[in-house]
């Protein structure tokens, strides 16, 4: 691999080209490793207590009526953030869309069933469940099928 880094006066900012054949495990964590230097603590709240929340922890985050809780075994925290906004913390840790109101943790999804509407039903390895909608199912299954690998920037 041949890296090239040109320092200057007239950038304005950082900026990252990755030039390759084609996407590799190698790109995958290069990808990773710059996209977790900026990574962004989440606290999620629960009984009145601020806890630090671990992204690889988590099963699940969704928003119901107009709060956003994220999902740990049996417990449930809520975050005061906006689930765009957490969505773009959690992708770097395998994070994926599963509904307009749901992104789940796909390093955590044990197992899934297809059901009858089209829908995915994902189990995670601490027994919760939740849907993926048929608009993100063919995603998900290529990114599981690539073995949770996103080959996205």
């Amino acid at each position: 691999m041949k890296v090239n880094i040109d320092i200057d006066d007239a950038f304005t900012e950082t900026q990252v080209t990755i030039q390759a054949k084609e996407w590799s495990e190698e790109l995958e964590e290069i990808v990773n490793v710059i996209k977790k230097r900026k990574a962004q603590r989440l606290f999620g709240v629960e009984e009145d207590q601020t806890v630090i929340l671990d992204p690889k922890t988590i099963d699940y985050v969704y928003a119901e009526k107009r709060k956003i809780f994220a999902v740990q075994k049996d417990r449930s925290f809520e975050i005061r953030m906006k689930l765009y906004e957490i969505e773009n913390i959690l992708i770097p840790h395998d994070f994926m869309r599963f509904s307009k109101s749901v992104i789940g943790n796909i390093s955590q999804i044990q197992r899934f069933e297809l059901s009858f509407n089209g829908n995915l039903c994902v189990y995670f390895h601490s027994g919760n469940k939740e849907y993926i909608t048929r608009t993100y199912v063919a995603e998900i299954k290529e990114r599981l099928a690539m073995g949770g690998q996103s080959n996205v920037n």
